[in-house]
C-alpha cells in the first residue's frame, strides 16, 4: 500500500491545513495506506491534539517523521536545499529516495521543491529537465494536461518533445486516456507558426510516434479540443504555461464578479466555477523525477491537500514514474541531447 510523505510544515496554512488534509485523505485511501507527517514533531503533535486527535481507526496509518528545519516561502531555492538539509521538504524527499516512502506532497516553496526533487530523487535517464503537469478544466467536462506550467521558462525543441512524452504518460495513467492526443501550444494552427523553438518542436513531435495532432491555440484549451480533434495533452514552455495557468485561476472569480455585478447568481453557476478551483485537483506532479513529487498551491486548503495525497497515491499505484522512464528509454536517439 502507498506510503505518502507529507510536508506538514509547508504552505501558508500549515500545519493546520496539512494535518487536516492528511486525516481527510486517509478516510478515502485504500486500507493500509500510510501518511507520513514530516516536520517538527512537537508542532505536529500539538496540532493533532488541537484538532481532536487521530481517530482510533487511523492511528496505525499515521506516522510522524521529525525534521528540525523549515524551508520558508521567501528562501532562495538552491540555498535552502543546501543549507537546510534537515528541513521537512528535504527529509520527506529522502524518505522516498531511501525506499522508506513512495511519494512526497508539499505546499511549501515551489522552487525549493523542484530543486530538492531533482537533487534527491534525480531525473530519469535521457531527461534534461522535469516539467510541471497541471490539469486544466475544459468545456468537455474532462480536464487536459498542460506542461510545462512553470518549472522551465526557456525550453529547447528537444525538451518540448520530452514534455510531450511524459505528458502522454500522465494522461494515460492518471486520467485513463488511451493513446492520448498531444498538441503544441502556438500562435496558429499551421506548422510554420510560432517561435523558432516551437516550429522545430513541431517537426520533432510529428515524427515522434506520439498521437500528435499539431499546433493548438490558447483559445482551444478551454474547449478541450481544436480543429484537429480532442485535446488530452498540451505542450509549452514554462513561461507561456504559467501565464496560461494564472489566467485560468483568475477566470472563475472574474466570471463570478460579473454575475454578481448584474445581480445574477445561481447554484448551478457555483458548481461550474468550482471546476476552476485548484483545490479540486490537489497539486501538480513534477514529471520526470525518479519518483513522485506533488507540488501544491501555497494557499492549499485541507481539501487541496487531501486531493494532492490522493493524486500521489494514484501515481504510485499506476507506477507512473517507471512508465515515464520506459517511455524515455524507448527513444534513445531523441534523448541524446
Amino acid at each position: 500500500m502507498p506510503r505518502i510523505a507529507l510536508d506538514a510544515m509547508g504552505g501558508d496554512h500549515a500545519p493546520a491545513a496539512t494535518i487536516a488534509g492528511a486525516l481527510l485523505a486517509l478516510g478515502d485511501l485504500t486500507t493500509g495506506s500510510v501518511v507520513q507527517l514530516v516536520g517538527q514533531e512537537d508542532v505536529i503533535k500539538y496540532e493533532i491534539e488541537k484538532q481532536g486527535g487521530v481517530p482510533a481507526a487511523l492511528r496505525d496509518r499515521v506516522e510522524i517523521v521529525h525534521a528540525s528545519e523549515v524551508i520558508e516561502m521567501n528562501d532562495k531555492p538552491s540555498a535552502a536545499v543546501r543549507g537546510k538539509r534537515d528541513s521537512s521538504m528535504v527529509v520527506g524527499l529522502r524518505l522516498q529516495a531511501d525506499g522508506k516512502s513512495d511519494a512526497f506532497v508539499s505546499a511549501g516553496n515551489t522552487g525549493a521543491q523542484m530543486a530538492a526533487s531533482t537533487v534527491v530523487l534525480r531525473l530519469h535517464e535521457g531527461l534534461t529537465r522535469p516539467a510541471l503537469g497541471t490539469l486544466l478544466p475544459t468545456g468537455r467536462g474532462l480536464p487536459l494536461v498542460m506542461l510545462d506550467s512553470g518549472a522551465n521558462v526557456d525550453c529547447s525543441p528537444q525538451e518540448l518533445l520530452q514534455f510531450g512524452r511524459i505528458g502522454a504518460v500522465y494522461a494515460e495513467d492518471i486520467l485513463g486516456r488511451a493513446n492520448p492526443t498531444v498538441g503544441l501550444l502556438s500562435v496558429g494552427e499551421e506548422p510554420e507558426k510560432g517561435s523558432l523553438a516551437v516550429k522545430a518542436a513541431h517537426l520533432l513531435l510529428a515524427a515522434s510516434g506520439l498521437n500528435f495532432i499539431g499546433n493548438v491555440e490558447g483559445g482551444d484549451l478551454p474547449h478541450g479540443k481544436c480543429a484537429h480533434g480532442l485535446l488530452d495533452v498540451v505542450v509549452c514552455d514554462g513561461f507561456v504555461g504559467n501565464a496560461m495557468l494564472k489566467f485560468y485561476e483568475s477566470a472563475a472569480p472574474m466570471i463570478l464578479g460579473l454575475f454578481e455585478h448584474v445581480g445574477v447568481t445561481t447554484e448551478s453557476l457555483d458548481r461550474v466555477l468550482a471546476l476552476f478551483d485548484y483545490a479540486q485537483y490537489g497539486g501538480a506532479p513534477l514529471l520526470g523525477v525518479r519518483g513522485v513529487s506533488i507540488i501544491c498551491h501555497g494557499r492549499s486548503s485541507p481539501l487541496a491537500i487531501k486531493n494532492a495525497i490522493h493524486l500521489a497515491s494514484v501515481a504510485v499505484e499506476h507506477e507512473m514514474s517507471d512508465h515515464i522512464g520506459r517511455a524515455l528509454r524507448s527513444t534513445p536517439a531523441e534523448n541524446g541531447l
